[in-house]
């Protein structure tokens, strides 16, 4: 695309083990956009709250600290990183451990009211535009995103790919995590897991990763064409 194109917000959302990271960073690449991942964000303040022995059962304990530790995250699709309080977090973030304690901290108040925020400010400070993915961004975070994604995928299909992703990873225990994180992202009561009115849904189940890029590439085209 050319640098003279009108700048483009795309949002991705959708569960776990939809491909929304592979996709989002190779359309944002593609397009020449900048690229955010939301729940690396999530895990980071996740990471930071286990690294300082805050007691993440106790969400009041959660919220006295959100506004703490300091997140940048980097927007280069072919690199993106973060850090926490200046320490790269990239691979920390990544742990089973951060794994497991993300969704009850995301789901504090205090703490999606303080990314949201960020995450806000991130996207529309992008010049050319960005792809911004995870869970409640159509509904929540960007609204008016001029072109919104949701990614969907059957449990077992999005288990064998997480499972593909660790070797010996047990499958059955794949799946059983994804369906708990899913009731966890939904059943939540600020900023649940939802799909947009106006998001235009993707099942990726059948869908090579390409096809999936392909898609959604042709899909933000045709909206800046018509801006």
């Amino acid at each position: 695309m050319s640098d003279t194109v009108d700048s483009v917000i795309v949002a991705i959302d959708g569960p776990a083990g939809t491909g929304k990271s592979s996709t989002s960073k190779a359309v944002a690449a593609a397009l020449g956009l900048r690229y955010l991942d939301t729940g690396a964000q999530y895990r980071a303040i996740t990471w930071w709250m286990l690294h300082n022995g805050v007691d993440i059962a106790d969400p009041a304990a959660i919220a006295t600290v959100a506004e703490k530790p300091s997140v940048v995250s980097g927007t280069d699709p072919a690199a993106p990183t973060i850090s926490v309080d200046g320490v790269d977090a990239t691979g920390p973030i990544r742990t089973p451990e951060v794994s497991a304690a993300v969704s009850a901290v995301s789901a504090v108040p205090e703490v999606r009211t303080r990314i949201t925020a960020l995450q806000r400010s991130i996207a529309t400070g992008a010049p050319t535009g960005i792809v911004v993915e995870g869970r409640d961004i159509g509904t929540t975070v960007l609204p008016d995103a001029d072109v919104k994604i949701f990614l969907t995928a059957s449990a077992e299909a999005r288990a064998a790919r997480r499972a593909g992703e660790t070797a010996g990873a047990d499958l059955a225990a794949t799946k059983a995590a994804l369906i708990k994180r899913d009731a966890a992202d939904s059943g939540r009561k600020t900023s649940p897991l939802a799909k947009a009115d106006d998001a235009i849904e993707v099942d990726t189940t059948e869908l090579t990763l390409a096809q999936v890029i392909e898609r959604v590439v042709a899909l933000v085209e045709e909206r800046r064409a018509a801006k």
